[in-house]
């Protein structure tokens, strides 16, 4: 018995994106952990994933290859456009440590977060509560650069009135030769940002999915909910909003770098994120998983190597 033969008139029908091809999804798992790094005929030459063994690893490796970007681009005498996520969130620490360690300025650097809580009418919660994101990037990354940081002039939060403005302010530094970075974690229900699964439903086309750079007050689904619960919010679903305001594919698939972290191990072999990061990597490009566009960007996602698996019960 699994979910594939029992879930006929079960609640889980019905639940899940309509989208998804479960088959698939599993048929993405590979034998052996080793596996995970196996190279896909649809990605990018330049796209590789890179296993970290701790957590410690993970934010050293992510946050250096952060720092890099941005000094790599202040060395080419060149502005950056760089779409920053709030988790995973303990690379920024690092990338504010080398940052200082080599002297470099942020001046250069257009910060871009990526989304940001809200109601049904794309309210966000006040920069001053801990549980906004923008809270989240002034203690975790501007504040901490202190006279390196990022000027705040060149900082945009994923307000109601200023995110629909993101794909015109790209565009001009684009314009003036800016690269664009985007940094970003993996949803549990294969998001980019708070871009979700569902929306696919409503496009009839890939090349229109595409186009969209943003969504104000998105609807978010149950299991994303959830994922904030216990990655964030320490279990207590009932703070979390039920809505997000987010780019889109229109953004994030212009990146000229990405870089990705997946971190979602629990301890005592508990793990959220295995499924998602399979699948990620191979299930190809599709709409209904946001996520399985990003091999196809030159840049490397970081993972804890446990979410390799192997992925099946573990009775210890």
């Amino acid at each position: 018995m699994n979910l594939f033969t029992t879930i006929k008139g079960s609640m889980m029908e019905g639940f899940l994106p309509a989208g998804w091809n479960l088959e698939k999804m599993d048929q993405c798992i590979g034998a052996s952990p080793e596996q995970i790094s196996e190279r896909q005929l649809h990605w990018h030459p330049d796209f590789h994933p890179v296993s970290c063994e701790s957590m410690e690893a993970f934010n050293v490796y992510v946050g250096h290859e952060i720092a890099m970007l941005i000094k790599s681009a202040r060395d080419r005498g060149e502005k950056l456009a760089l779409i920053l996520p709030v988790g995973p969130m303990g690379m920024y620490k690092w990338t504010v440590y080398f940052l200082k360690q080599w002297d470099v300025s942020a001046s250069h650097v257009y910060g871009f977060n990526m989304d940001e809580w809200s109601d049904a009418d794309g309210n966000t919660l006040p920069s001053t509560n801990p549980g906004s994101f923008q809270y989240a990037m002034e203690h975790a990354f501007y504040g901490p650069l202190g006279n390196l940081t990022v000027p705040e002039s060149q900082r945009n939060f994923a307000t109601k009135d200023n995110l629909p403005k993101y794909g015109d302010k790209i565009a001009a530094l684009r314009a003036e030769g800016a690269k664009l970075g985007v940094v970003y974690g993996i949803g549990r229900v294969f998001h980019i940002a708070f871009w979700e699964p569902h929306f696919a439903e409503e496009y009839a086309s890939e090349s229109e999915w595409r186009a969209n750079t943003h969504r104000v007050a998105a609807r978010l689904h149950p299991l994303t909910i959830e994922q904030n619960a216990i990655t964030s919010f320490k279990s207590r679903t009932t703070l979390i909003p039920c809505y997000a305001n987010t780019i889109g594919p229109g953004l994030f698939l212009q990146a000229d770098y990405a870089i990705g972290g997946a971190d979602g191990t629990l301890g005592r072999g508990m793990m959220w994120q295995g499924l998602s990061l399979w699948t990620t990597l191979r299930y190809g490009t599709d709409p209904w998983v946001p996520s399985s566009y990003m091999p196809t960007i030159p840049g490397k996602l970081f993972f804890m190597h446990e979410l390799a698996g192997p992925l099946v019960p573990d009775l210890n």
